[in-house]
Protein backbone atom coordinates (compact mmCIF):
# COMPACT_ATOMS: atom_id res chain seq x y z
CA UNK A 1 0.00 0.00 0.00
CA UNK A 2 1.24 3.48 -0.87
CA UNK A 3 1.50 6.03 1.90
CA UNK A 4 4.91 7.62 1.41
CA UNK A 5 5.18 10.67 3.64
CA UNK A 6 7.97 13.19 4.05
CA UNK A 7 7.50 16.24 6.24
CA UNK A 8 8.95 19.53 5.04
CA UNK A 9 8.41 21.62 8.17
CA UNK A 10 8.79 21.28 11.92
CA UNK A 11 5.73 23.42 12.60
CA UNK A 12 3.31 21.26 14.62
CA UNK A 13 -0.39 20.95 13.88
CA UNK A 14 -2.73 22.50 16.44
CA UNK A 15 -3.77 20.32 19.33
CA UNK A 16 -7.01 18.38 19.29
CA UNK A 17 -9.77 20.06 21.30
CA UNK A 18 -10.69 17.63 24.12
CA UNK A 19 -14.29 18.76 24.57
CA UNK A 20 -15.13 18.18 20.94
CA UNK A 21 -15.73 14.92 19.09
CA UNK A 22 -12.22 15.06 17.69
CA UNK A 23 -10.10 11.92 17.66
CA UNK A 24 -6.34 11.98 18.10
CA UNK A 25 -4.72 11.17 14.76
CA UNK A 26 -2.35 8.63 16.24
CA UNK A 27 -5.24 6.88 17.97
CA UNK A 28 -7.11 7.01 14.68
CA UNK A 29 -4.33 5.10 12.96
CA UNK A 30 -3.95 2.72 15.86
CA UNK A 31 -7.65 1.94 15.91
CA UNK A 32 -7.56 1.05 12.25
CA UNK A 33 -4.50 -1.19 12.38
CA UNK A 34 -5.26 -4.75 11.44
CA UNK A 35 -8.72 -4.02 10.05
CA UNK A 36 -8.52 -5.13 6.44
CA UNK A 37 -10.94 -5.58 3.61
CA UNK A 38 -11.43 -9.27 4.36
CA UNK A 39 -12.71 -8.63 7.88
CA UNK A 40 -14.83 -5.58 7.05
CA UNK A 41 -18.57 -6.16 7.28
CA UNK A 42 -20.07 -6.51 3.83
CA UNK A 43 -16.79 -5.68 2.11
CA UNK A 44 -16.34 -8.86 0.12
CA UNK A 45 -12.98 -10.45 -0.48
CA UNK A 46 -9.64 -8.66 -0.29
CA UNK A 47 -7.89 -7.80 -3.55
CA UNK A 48 -4.17 -8.20 -4.14
CA UNK A 49 -2.05 -5.08 -4.56
CA UNK A 50 -0.53 -4.39 -7.97
CA UNK A 51 3.08 -5.45 -8.35
CA UNK A 52 4.19 -2.08 -9.70
CA UNK A 53 3.09 1.09 -7.93
CA UNK A 54 5.71 3.59 -9.06
CA UNK A 55 4.46 7.18 -9.38
CA UNK A 56 3.20 8.30 -12.74
CA UNK A 57 5.29 10.84 -14.61
CA UNK A 58 4.72 14.58 -14.45
CA UNK A 59 3.57 14.52 -18.06
CA UNK A 60 1.02 11.77 -17.42
CA UNK A 61 -0.40 13.41 -14.31
CA UNK A 62 -0.66 16.89 -15.81
CA UNK A 63 -1.98 15.96 -19.26
CA UNK A 64 -4.71 13.42 -18.43
CA UNK A 65 -7.32 15.17 -16.28
CA UNK A 66 -10.98 15.63 -15.52
CA UNK A 67 -11.76 19.29 -14.84
CA UNK A 68 -14.98 19.85 -16.75
CA UNK A 69 -14.99 23.59 -16.17
CA UNK A 70 -12.17 23.65 -18.72
CA UNK A 71 -13.49 21.04 -21.16
CA UNK A 72 -14.70 17.45 -21.33
CA UNK A 73 -11.70 15.86 -23.04
CA UNK A 74 -8.86 14.48 -20.92
CA UNK A 75 -6.42 16.88 -22.60
CA UNK A 76 -8.68 19.95 -22.46
CA UNK A 77 -7.79 21.09 -18.91
CA UNK A 78 -4.06 21.13 -19.72
CA UNK A 79 -4.77 23.21 -22.85
CA UNK A 80 -7.28 25.61 -21.31
CA UNK A 81 -6.71 25.99 -17.57
CA UNK A 82 -3.14 27.36 -17.37
CA UNK A 83 -3.94 30.51 -19.37
CA UNK A 84 -7.37 31.08 -17.82
CA UNK A 85 -7.34 30.17 -14.14
CA UNK A 86 -6.17 33.04 -11.93
CA UNK A 87 -4.75 31.61 -8.70
CA UNK A 88 -3.15 34.70 -7.17
CA UNK A 89 -4.73 36.22 -5.16
CA UNK A 90 -6.80 33.35 -3.77
CA UNK A 91 -9.06 33.28 -0.72
CA UNK A 92 -10.68 30.41 1.18
CA UNK A 93 -13.80 30.91 3.28
CA UNK A 94 -14.27 28.64 6.33
CA UNK A 95 -17.76 28.90 7.76
CA UNK A 96 -20.84 27.07 8.98
CA UNK A 97 -21.09 25.29 12.34
CA UNK A 98 -17.72 26.28 13.78
CA UNK A 99 -16.39 28.57 16.48
CA UNK A 100 -13.73 30.21 14.31
CA UNK A 101 -15.13 31.11 10.89
CA UNK A 102 -12.76 33.14 8.74
CA UNK A 103 -11.85 34.34 5.28
CA UNK A 104 -8.23 33.44 4.59
CA UNK A 105 -5.73 34.56 2.04
CA UNK A 106 -4.19 31.35 0.75
CA UNK A 107 -0.78 31.91 2.35
CA UNK A 108 -2.39 32.46 5.76
CA UNK A 109 -4.56 29.40 5.27
CA UNK A 110 -1.51 27.20 4.63
CA UNK A 111 1.13 28.76 6.87
CA UNK A 112 0.29 27.18 10.27
CA UNK A 113 0.47 23.64 8.90
CA UNK A 114 3.23 21.12 8.32
CA UNK A 115 3.78 20.62 4.60
CA UNK A 116 4.38 17.01 3.54
CA UNK A 117 5.05 15.06 0.36
CA UNK A 118 2.72 12.05 0.08
CA UNK A 119 2.42 9.50 -2.70
CA UNK A 120 -1.17 8.29 -3.08
CA UNK A 121 -3.10 6.14 -5.48
CA UNK A 122 -5.76 8.00 -7.46
CA UNK A 123 -8.66 5.88 -8.75
CA UNK A 124 -11.18 7.55 -11.04
CA UNK A 125 -14.80 6.38 -11.05
CA UNK A 126 -14.32 5.96 -14.82
CA UNK A 127 -12.05 2.96 -14.03
CA UNK A 128 -8.66 4.50 -14.77
CA UNK A 129 -5.98 5.21 -12.18
CA UNK A 130 -2.64 6.83 -11.43
CA UNK A 131 -0.11 7.06 -8.61
CA UNK A 132 0.51 10.69 -7.67
CA UNK A 133 3.21 12.32 -5.49
CA UNK A 134 1.20 15.13 -3.88
CA UNK A 135 2.44 17.91 -1.62
CA UNK A 136 0.12 19.34 1.01
CA UNK A 137 -1.08 19.26 4.62
CA UNK A 138 -3.69 17.32 6.61
CA UNK A 139 -7.25 18.55 6.28
CA UNK A 140 -7.67 17.99 10.02
CA UNK A 141 -5.38 20.99 10.61
CA UNK A 142 -8.08 23.24 9.17
CA UNK A 143 -10.74 21.45 11.21
CA UNK A 144 -8.72 21.94 14.39
CA UNK A 145 -8.37 25.67 13.76
CA UNK A 146 -12.03 26.11 12.87
CA UNK A 147 -13.28 24.20 15.94
CA UNK A 148 -16.55 22.80 14.58
CA UNK A 149 -19.41 22.75 17.06
CA UNK A 150 -20.92 19.55 18.44
CA UNK A 151 -23.72 19.89 15.88
CA UNK A 152 -21.33 19.62 12.91
CA UNK A 153 -21.41 16.19 11.28
CA UNK A 154 -20.20 16.93 7.74
CA UNK A 155 -17.74 19.11 5.85
CA UNK A 156 -18.82 20.66 2.53
CA UNK A 157 -16.42 21.96 -0.14
CA UNK A 158 -16.94 24.32 -3.04
CA UNK A 159 -14.90 25.00 -6.17
CA UNK A 160 -14.33 28.45 -7.66
CA UNK A 161 -17.18 29.58 -9.88
CA UNK A 162 -16.21 32.22 -12.44
CA UNK A 163 -17.62 31.94 -15.98
CA UNK A 164 -15.10 34.51 -17.18
CA UNK A 165 -12.23 32.20 -16.27
CA UNK A 166 -14.11 28.97 -16.91
CA UNK A 167 -16.12 29.48 -20.11
CA UNK A 168 -16.52 25.73 -20.56
CA UNK A 169 -19.23 25.94 -17.90
CA UNK A 170 -21.49 27.25 -20.63
CA UNK A 171 -21.63 23.99 -22.56
CA UNK A 172 -23.40 22.10 -19.77
CA UNK A 173 -26.10 24.29 -18.21
CA UNK A 174 -27.76 21.27 -16.59
CA UNK A 175 -24.92 21.11 -14.02
CA UNK A 176 -25.59 23.37 -11.06
CA UNK A 177 -22.25 25.13 -10.74
CA UNK A 178 -20.16 25.65 -8.70
CA UNK A 179 -18.83 22.15 -8.24
CA UNK A 180 -19.56 20.86 -4.73
CA UNK A 181 -18.33 17.93 -2.67
CA UNK A 182 -18.52 16.75 0.92
CA UNK A 183 -17.26 14.32 3.53
CA UNK A 184 -18.52 13.04 6.83
CA UNK A 185 -16.61 14.80 9.60
CA UNK A 186 -14.76 11.68 10.71
CA UNK A 187 -13.66 11.04 7.11
CA UNK A 188 -12.42 14.60 6.81
CA UNK A 189 -10.47 14.24 10.07
CA UNK A 190 -8.73 11.06 9.00
CA UNK A 191 -4.94 11.54 8.68
CA UNK A 192 -4.98 10.46 5.03
CA UNK A 193 -7.33 13.30 3.99
CA UNK A 194 -4.97 15.83 2.47
CA UNK A 195 -5.31 19.41 1.28
CA UNK A 196 -3.01 19.53 -1.73
CA UNK A 197 -0.91 22.53 -2.76
CA UNK A 198 1.68 20.85 -4.96
CA UNK A 199 2.76 17.99 -7.17
CA UNK A 200 6.24 16.47 -7.53
CA UNK A 201 7.51 19.13 -5.11
CA UNK A 202 6.30 21.97 -7.34
CA UNK A 203 3.26 24.22 -7.15
CA UNK A 204 0.05 22.50 -8.21
CA UNK A 205 -0.69 23.04 -11.93
CA UNK A 206 -3.98 24.67 -12.89
CA UNK A 207 -5.31 21.58 -14.63
CA UNK A 208 -4.78 19.54 -11.45
CA UNK A 209 -6.83 21.92 -9.31
CA UNK A 210 -4.54 24.80 -8.37
CA UNK A 211 -3.94 26.32 -5.99
CA UNK A 212 -5.75 24.10 -3.45
CA UNK A 213 -7.47 20.77 -3.89
CA UNK A 214 -8.43 17.77 -1.80
CA UNK A 215 -6.97 14.24 -1.97
CA UNK A 216 -8.99 11.45 -0.34
CA UNK A 217 -7.20 8.37 -1.67
CA UNK A 218 -9.71 5.68 -0.69
CA UNK A 219 -12.55 7.36 -2.61
CA UNK A 220 -13.16 7.81 -6.32
CA UNK A 221 -11.32 10.79 -7.72
CA UNK A 222 -14.30 13.10 -8.18
CA UNK A 223 -14.52 13.36 -4.37
CA UNK A 224 -11.11 15.05 -4.38
CA UNK A 225 -12.49 18.47 -5.31
CA UNK A 226 -10.29 20.98 -7.14
CA UNK A 227 -9.64 24.73 -6.78
CA UNK A 228 -11.33 25.03 -3.38
CA UNK A 229 -12.69 28.42 -2.28
CA UNK A 230 -15.03 27.40 0.55
CA UNK A 231 -15.15 24.86 3.38
CA UNK A 232 -18.38 24.68 5.40
CA UNK A 233 -19.32 22.64 8.47
CA UNK A 234 -22.90 21.34 8.38
CA UNK A 235 -25.24 19.19 10.45
CA UNK A 236 -26.94 17.60 7.45
CA UNK A 237 -25.34 15.69 4.61
CA UNK A 238 -24.45 18.38 2.06
CA UNK A 239 -25.59 18.17 -1.57
CA UNK A 240 -22.72 17.23 -3.87
CA UNK A 241 -22.51 17.77 -7.61
CA UNK A 242 -22.50 14.25 -9.03
CA UNK A 243 -24.60 12.64 -6.30
CA UNK A 244 -27.23 15.31 -6.99
CA UNK A 245 -26.82 15.19 -10.75
CA UNK A 246 -27.01 11.42 -11.20
CA UNK A 247 -27.76 9.79 -7.82
CA UNK A 248 -28.21 6.30 -9.28
CA UNK A 249 -24.62 6.35 -10.54
CA UNK A 250 -22.69 8.48 -8.04
CA UNK A 251 -23.33 8.14 -4.32
CA UNK A 252 -22.29 10.52 -1.56
CA UNK A 253 -19.64 8.15 -0.17
CA UNK A 254 -18.16 6.91 -3.47
CA UNK A 255 -15.64 4.63 -1.78
CA UNK A 256 -13.57 2.57 -4.18
CA UNK A 257 -15.15 -0.89 -4.16
CA UNK A 258 -14.55 -3.55 -6.83
CA UNK A 259 -17.64 -5.42 -5.65
CA UNK A 260 -20.01 -2.52 -6.35
CA UNK A 261 -20.15 -1.82 -10.07
CA UNK A 262 -21.10 1.44 -11.69
CA UNK A 263 -24.46 0.93 -13.46
CA UNK A 264 -22.71 1.27 -16.84
CA UNK A 265 -19.38 -0.52 -16.26
CA UNK A 266 -17.52 -2.89 -13.96
CA UNK A 267 -15.31 -1.58 -11.15
CA UNK A 268 -13.42 -4.84 -10.66
CA UNK A 269 -10.41 -3.72 -12.69
CA UNK A 270 -8.89 -0.41 -13.71
CA UNK A 271 -6.75 1.05 -16.47
CA UNK A 272 -3.49 2.26 -14.92
CA UNK A 273 -2.20 5.12 -17.05
CA UNK A 274 1.28 4.08 -18.23
CA UNK A 275 2.86 5.77 -21.25
CA UNK A 276 5.62 3.14 -21.33
CA UNK A 277 3.10 0.60 -22.60
CA UNK A 278 2.04 0.24 -26.22
CA UNK A 279 -1.47 1.56 -25.65
CA UNK A 280 -0.54 4.01 -22.89
CA UNK A 281 -2.04 1.95 -20.07
CA UNK A 282 -2.19 -1.47 -18.43
CA UNK A 283 -5.04 -3.35 -16.75
CA UNK A 284 -4.81 -4.12 -13.02
CA UNK A 285 -7.18 -5.35 -10.31
CA UNK A 286 -9.00 -2.72 -8.28
CA UNK A 287 -8.45 -2.94 -4.52
CA UNK A 288 -11.12 -2.42 -1.89
CA UNK A 289 -10.92 1.17 -0.61
CA UNK A 290 -8.17 1.60 -3.21
CA UNK A 291 -5.75 -0.39 -1.03
CA UNK A 292 -6.23 1.75 2.10
CA UNK A 293 -8.62 -0.57 3.95
CA UNK A 294 -6.24 -1.14 6.87
CA UNK A 295 -6.38 2.59 7.58
CA UNK A 296 -9.99 3.52 6.87
CA UNK A 297 -12.27 0.44 6.89
CA UNK A 298 -13.24 1.07 10.52
CA UNK A 299 -15.00 4.27 9.42
CA UNK A 300 -17.65 2.17 7.68
CA UNK A 301 -18.01 -0.76 10.03
CA UNK A 302 -21.59 -2.04 9.99
CA UNK A 303 -22.60 0.04 6.95
CA UNK A 304 -24.24 -1.51 3.90
CA UNK A 305 -21.80 -0.41 1.20
CA UNK A 306 -24.20 -1.26 -1.60
CA UNK A 307 -26.80 1.08 -0.16
CA UNK A 308 -24.25 3.64 0.98
CA UNK A 309 -22.18 3.58 -2.21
Amino acid sequence: MIIKIRKNSDVPSSEITPESIYIDRRKFLGASAGIGAATFLGAGKAHAAPQDDEPNTWEEITSYNNFYEFGTGKGDPAKNAPDRLITDPWTVKVDGLCNNPADYHLEDFIKPSTIEDRTYRLRCVEAWSMVVPWRGFPLVDVIDRAEPTAAAKYVAFETLWDPEQMPERNWRPRIDWPYREGLRLDEAMHPLSLLVTGLYGKDLPAQNGAPLRLAVPWKYGFKSIKSIVRITFTEDQPPTTWATQTPREYGFYSNVNPDVDHPRWSQKTEKRIDSSKLFGSRRIDTQFLNGYADEVAHLYEGMDLRKNF
